[in-house]
């Protein structure tokens, strides 16, 4: 891979096995390195994070000047805090032993080491937008010397809120700067965001939008809903079901999904909004070196996330926005591998979700029945965690005393516990009228 780069990049790039550039890296890099915006159109797995970091890092080398305390040479702006770690991650691997300094941005964890490693200054940080502002506010950072600006997955941006952000934040970059913005589908919005903030573009488009890698096959089976979690688990015994991504709608049915699959003893993790970035992290960890076989998700890790070696990738449920099937299923059959992808359709309550697939898709799906699938049984393990929680529950199912069960908004006088996870116990003190707490569960 040459395409104008430095040899300390070529170098670094050929040790990890990288020599032959993509589609979109041979369009977009020696534009870029040129001083050229550009506009990319392209779908997950396409490459797309190289051909942008390495025409940036080029850039930042060949400017060879000191950094300033608290500002940023350059920007690259993600909307999701896996996808920024993913970034950060080929940021250090391509310019290792090359003296950069690269910082991570991102909500939920702790806000001292960002301050502490923005204050000598970077040479390139990747951001998430909520983080970002808040440390603009509190001028730990000092954007108004930032020459490169990238916007990843933009059209993410626009589905998750952030896009009044990233025109703020586009408004504090310095007017003399270079943008690439990509995004996975063009509609309108982002069409004028990057009318707005790109300057005579080079448009970069590697496939049309709605394009499925023609690695993936992909089935649906009709399966009821009360019958899903049953299905799963017998699919995910067949052995060619490795390593698994199940995508559900929401983060009670992922949190549903992940405990049923537990007590039929599975290896599995689970991430969704809910979940603390260290909880996250640990999850998708434990998913990349191959401890868990099973990673339970929300759309949350739809985009972005390039773990190697997925062998399927299971739509429990469909989700709301036809788009996120592209790039649900897009975690597989990646740099060229065979992938598999698994709708399990209910067809009273997903029609029109289907339907709406199959149009971005370009696709008429063939419904199928479920093959022949071996039995299940939950494990010993889960069986007398199992029994563990039900005897705990009956021991508070007989209260001594009239109790409140509060969710510490609301109060209200029960006589008998049935669900107790999640929330206090307190016992009532009649005579010095205040309450102190006898038990804690969830």
């Amino acid at each position: 891979m040459q395409l104008g780069l430095p040899a300390s990049l070529v170098k670094n790039l050929t040790s990890i096995g990288m020599t032959e550039p993509r589609a979109i890296q041979k369009q977009t890099i020696p534009s870029m390195l040129a001083g050229r915006d550009v506009l990319g159109i392209a779908q997950t797995g396409s490459g797309k994070t190289l051909a942008f970091t390495l025409p940036v890092l080029a850039r930042v080398i060949a400017a060879n000047d000191k950094r300033k305390p608290k500002v940023a040479r350059a920007l690259i702006l993600v909307p999701t805090r896996e996808l920024a770690i993913q970034i950060e991650e080929n940021v250090r691997l391509v310019a290792r032993n090359m003296h950069l300094s690269v910082a991570l941005v991102l909500g939920g964890v702790s806000r001292f080491m960002q301050i502490k490693r923005m204050a000598l200054g970077v040479d390139i940080l990747v951001a998430t937008p909520g983080r970002l502002m808040d440390h603009v506010r509190e001028r730990n950072i000092d954007l108004s010397q930032t020459r490169f600006f990238v916007i990843d997955e933009a059209d993410r941006m626009l589905d998750m809120g952030f896009i009044c952000d990233v025109r703020q934040i586009a408004k504090l970059v310095a007017p003399e700067k270079q943008t690439a913005l990509f995004s996975a589908t063009m509609p309108k919005e982002i069409s004028h965001l990057a009318e707005s903030l790109l300057n005579d573009p080079l448009m970069v488009e590697t496939s049309p939008q709605g394009t499925i890698a023609v690695e993936i096959i992909q089935k649906v089976y009709c399966v009821p809903i009360p019958d899903k979690k049953k299905i799963l688990a017998k699919l995910l015994a067949l052995s060619d079901f490795r390593s698994v991504i199940v995508f559900t709608r929401t983060k009670h049915s992922a949190d549903a999904v992940a405990r049923y699959l537990e007590k039929s003893g599975y290896p599995v993790g689970v991430i969704h909004g809910n979940k603390t970035q260290n909880a996250r992290q640990r999850a998708l960890g434990g998913f990349r070196n191959g401890n868990l076989q099973v990673l339970v998700a929300t759309d949350i890790v739809a985009r972005g996330i390039d773990v190697p070696g997925i062998s399927h990738v299971i739509n429990y449920e469909l989700p709301d926005e036809a788009e996120s099937y592209v790039h649900r299923i897009g975690r597989t059959g990646r740099n060229g591998a065979f992938g598999n992808a698994i709708i399990l359709y209910d067809k009273s309550a997903e029609k029109a979700r289907l339907h709406a697939i199959e149009k971005i898709v370009r696709k008429k799906f063939e419904l199928q029945a479920v093959p022949d699938l071996p039995e299940v049984i939950l494990s010993d393990k889960a069986d007398a965690k199992s029994l563990r929680e039900n005897s705990a529950l009956k021991s508070l199912k007989k209260p001594q005393a009239d109790c409140f069960l509060t969710d510490g908004r609301k109060r209200k006088v029960v006589k008998k516990i049935k669900r107790v996870k999640f929330f206090k116990v307190y016992k009532v003190d009649k005579n010095r009228r205040r309450s102190s707490r006898f038990a804690e569960t969830g």
